[in-house]
């Protein structure tokens, strides 16, 4: 009998060793479940990470300097345009415009991307740069739908300004709203204000005559 009772205890104890077991498993089994996903998150985060270092390293930047149309030997202040990747796939552009020395223009001024890369006279830098595929350059007639159209710098008392916008409306890499096709593309200051032609087509409602031109060039450092 007693032989029996311990061989009843023998294989209580052998089934508690195997449900042991099994639970011992099954918790060492989640433990790598859990340290293999925790693994792939923190690797694709830093995937993520290192693109997005990659993004802001490959970034494209064009700069130019700017003049006075009336003197070109007078520079004024400098353009700077930065593409920039966005989770929509469409390229942002970064545009950083410093101006100085125009204590007689404080105020208002229209700022837009026109369609040719030259300044000399400033009328050479064409209508503003609108590539269609139905573009009108035409500054007051299509105005503010052109592809190159930004809004005002403010010029204060000292002579001083800053503009800083953001615009997917161009790209500075190859595409069909580059600003780098064949004939470039200039940054133009206007006189007056933009008014943004509420009324439509007025003359002057786009900023009227033109105060300062730069052209715009490819950085190699970008």
């Amino acid at each position: 009998m007693s032989d029996r009772f311990a061989s009843k205890n023998s294989k209580k104890f052998d089934l508690k060793t195997s449900l042991g077991n099994g639970l011992v498993s099954i918790f060492l089994m989640t433990a790598v479940i859990v340290l293999v996903v925790a693994f792939v998150s923190i690797s694709t985060s830093i995937a993520d990470e290192h693109g997005a270092e990659q993004d802001a390293e490959s970034s494209v930047i064009a700069r130019a300097s700017l003049a006075f149309c009336e003197d070109s030997t007078v520079e004024v202040g400098t353009a700077e345009l930065v593409e920039r990747w966005s989770e929509e796939g469409v390229k942002l552009v970064d545009v950083y415009i410093r101006v100085t020395g125009l204590a007689d223009e404080a105020g208002l001024h229209a700022v837009h991307i026109h369609e040719t890369g030259s300044c000399d006279p400033c009328s050479a830098a064409g209508g503003h740069f609108d590539p269609g595929p139905h573009g009108h350059s035409h500054p007051d007639g299509n105005h503010p739908f052109h592809s190159g159209d930004l809004v005002n710098i403010r010029v204060d008392e000292s002579g001083d300004g800053e503009l800083r916008t953001t615009t997917s409306r161009i790209t500075l890499s190859p595409g069909p709203l580059s600003i780098f096709d064949e004939d470039g593309a200039s940054l133009i200051i206007h006189v007056d204000p933009d008014t943004y032609c509420p009324g439509g087509e007025e003359a002057g409602c786009a900023g009227g005559a033109r105060l300062a031109c730069g052209i715009f060039e490819l950085q190699e450092d970008s």
